[in-house]
């Protein structure tokens, strides 16, 4: 017997895909060709290639101040003269640095530091101003001698332990040098500085009001120092 089909006889056809599994199909298929296009775009990019930012430059952060943020902050150096100028502290013209800066005024403001020359006022104003503490007082050491700031030399704005004062029958007493020998008034030297009174020495002729945590001066008469 011929197993072979006759030419009469029909071919069966394949059974259609459910409508789900179709769309499945197609979905996965697009999604294949959607990979293949990023993988071939991207490995025909030149390696050299710089992916532009459509956001902007970013700015660069701004540099240091050659005088710094505060005028005539800590650090920083003025000039010498009447009229007073931040200037660089290498400069021919710098005078004096700033050792604290403070605002308000030096009677009710933080005290400045024992090493303090002189003191400056200063008010920052106008359209130059380049900080908020524009009113207040620098507390300035002169870069070269002299120092009057220093103990016993006579002078700075501060009376500290190893200065010597003058008294007044009213209660008052005025700085001097100590190596001053043709002082006409009896002369007082700042020996130690205290807390209260109390805790002065049994020898001390005189009490001075000092600034600070210490507010009590314990002073001896000098004997020519």
């Amino acid at each position: 017997m011929d197993e072979r089909m006759s030419s009469g006889a029909r071919s069966r056809r394949p059974a259609p895909l459910p409508a789900r599994v179709a769309l499945a199909a197609r979905v996965i298929l697009a999604v294949a060709a959607f990979v293949v296009a990023l993988l071939l775009t991207t490995a025909c990019e030149a390696p050299g290639r710089t992916v532009t930012d459509d956001r902007g430059p970013v700015p660069a952060p701004p540099g240091p101040s050659p005088y710094g943020v505060v005028f005539l902050g800590p650090g920083d150096c003025s000039s010498r003269g009447p009229v007073i100028r931040e200037v660089f502290c290498r400069s021919e013209k710098a005078a004096a640095t700033v050792l604290a800066r403070h605002l308000g005024t030096p009677s009710s403001g933080p005290p400045c530091p024992d090493a303090t020359d002189f003191v400056l006022h200063v008010s920052e104003t106008g359209t130059g101003a380049r900080s908020r503490l524009t009113t207040g007082y620098a507390c300035m050491r002169n870069l070269e001698p002299p120092h009057p700031g220093d103990p016993g030399q006579g002078g700075g704005p501060l009376t500290v332990v190893g200065d010597c004062v003058t008294a007044s029958g009213a209660g008052e007493v005025t700085e001097t040098a100590c190596a001053d020998a043709g002082g006409r008034a009896p002369r007082y030297r700042v020996e130690s500085a205290v807390r209260r009174r109390a805790q002065c020495p049994d020898d001390t002729d005189l009490f001075v009001s000092l600034r600070g945590e210490k507010p009590v001066g314990c002073a001896r008469r000098s004997t020519g120092w």
